[in-house]
């Protein structure tokens, strides 16, 4: 059963909604109503309070970001020189010169924070010999630093290692998901 709700002037303070009475005459206690949170039902308008738009970093932005040595908020491209030389020795313990697939899976889950995250050792490998040298680590890391450096300044800030998606399903469009065509 429904009890009507006189009408009310709705607050918002530290994440709840609380229902006030509009005139001293009406003398009905204040009520407390969530908001939607993460992971709960969805609310009148269909969604689950988060925004359309969504913010994500990808592997590489977030190692990037880390190379801010200076801590200044940005990575300049001589900070991420110093810091992808400083990874890759890291690695290359046997001080080859080169790492194999395998050691650069290991490069990627301490840099990037999974063996499977972009950039793939394929994309980095870029005369196809099956090892990768600290000259094609470099260039490739600078080929996303470019991409990042929107300004064209030298340097990456924080809100340009961010990308912003329009939603947060992907980038398949909607009931395209695991079908092949022709």
């Amino acid at each position: 059963m429904r009890l009507p709700i006189p009408a009310a002037l709705f607050v918002v303070a530290l994440g709840s909604v609380f229902a006030a009475p509009v005139s001293a005459q009406d003398t009905h206690a204040v009520l407390p109503a969530q908001l939607a949170a993460p992971g709960s039902p969805a609310v009148a308008n269909g969604s689950n309070g988060q925004p359309p738009a969504t913010m994500v970093v990808e592997p590489v932005a977030m190692m990037i970001a880390a190379c801010d040595t200076d801590n200044d908020g940005k990575t300049t491209r001589t900070e991420l020189v110093q810091c992808v030389t400083k990874s890759f020795d890291a690695i290359d313990t046997g001080h080859k010169g080169s790492i194999g697939y395998i050691d650069y899976s290991d490069w990627a889950l301490k840099w990037l924070g999974d063996r499977n995250a972009l950039p793939s050792p394929f994309t980095i490998d870029s005369d196809g010999d099956n090892r990768i040298t600290l000259t094609e680590l470099q260039a490739g890391l600078g080929t996303l630093f470019t991409r990042f450096d929107t300004d064209k300044d030298g340097a990456a800030t924080r809100a340009e290692l961010l990308t912003i998606r329009a939603t947060a399903g992907g980038d398949r469009p909607p009931g395209k998901k695991g079908k092949r065509s022709g």
